[in-house]
């Protein structure tokens, strides 16, 4: 399966040289580059174009294709079955987390895909979990509602086991976004440093207490997992190279060859 990612207005060279080496093929036996580059030479490129025009329109896009691939590639492996919709909401998409997946980023895939059975020759050709894959974005590029956070910057005073220490100066600028009486739509940046570029600058927020979730500033408290932060933190390089062998091992997650399943014509259906 190819597993590569689009442009759009997220910035860093490096970026471009994460994703392209994502590309992976998919025989079972070996996984390859340049999967398509007999049957559908144009399909990388022309999810890349759809799902960069995508994120010109919505930024949400970007983080939410990756948060897509995560969920689809971790319940029974990559077989885009995240995408599957059914009439009555009885299908994966309306279940539990997978509820509040971003719209944008379906419809992104969906019109990727669209566009790559309309290639001449592709049809039929390129699985919806391939192009789901060749959309994933870096998950340091991200946003979370306020509904997952507002117990960690409401009850920070109380120093719960939990609860690992917060910058006073970011907590004020957290609950400013989300008051007591938030929007269910609010959402803060995962990187409140540089939210739309693809770099290491997480890592280093961490070390200063400005992970906004709990469960990325305990990746600095936790002495067994400091040691990666740091590196991450110090070297951009190392992060980058880290990046792209956990989305290919991801992407090779119960991957389904031939007659393990099908390549649909829409992803939202099966044949």
């Amino acid at each position: 399966m190819a597993r590569a990612g689009g442009g759009g207005p997220v910035r860093g060279a490096a970026l471009v040289v994460v994703l392209l080496g994502i590309v992976v093929g998919a025989a079972r036996a070996q996984l390859r580059q340049n999967y398509y580059g007999s049957s559908c030479p144009s399909a990388e490129s022309t999810v890349r174009s759809v799902i960069s025009q995508r994120l010109q329109q919505s930024f949400a896009v970007g983080p939410g294709t990756l948060r897509l691939f995560f969920h689809d590639c971790f319940v029974r492996g990559c077989d885009a079955s995240v995408m599957l919709m059914a009439p009555n909401g009885d299908d994966e998409s309306h279940s539990g987390a997978d509820a509040t997946l971003s719209p944008d980023a379906v419809d992104a895939i969906n019109k990727a895909k669209a566009a790559v059975e309309a290639l001449p020759g592709c049809a039929g050709k390129v699985s919806c979990a391939d192009i789901l894959a060749m959309a994933a974005r870096a998950h340091t590029i991200g946003v979370t509602h306020c509904d997952k956070f507002v117990r960690r910057i409401y009850t920070f005073k109380q120093r719960l086991a939990w609860n690992p220490p917060m910058n006073l100066d970011f907590l004020r600028s957290l609950r400013r976004v989300c008051p007591l009486s938030y929007s269910p739509t609010a959402f803060a940046m995962l990187d409140v440093t540089t939210p739309r570029v693809f770099d290491n600058a997480y890592f280093n927020n961490l070390r200063y207490n400005k992970g906004l979730l709990a469960s990325d500033q305990v990746l600095f408290t936790d002495r067994r997992s400091r040691p990666t932060v740091n590196l991450f933190a110090a070297n951009a390089t190392a992060f980058y190279e880290a990046f792209v062998a956990a989305m290919a091992k991801l992407g090779r997650i119960g991957l389904k060859t031939g007659a393990d399943g099908e390549i649909r014509r829409v992803c939202t259906a099966v044949n």
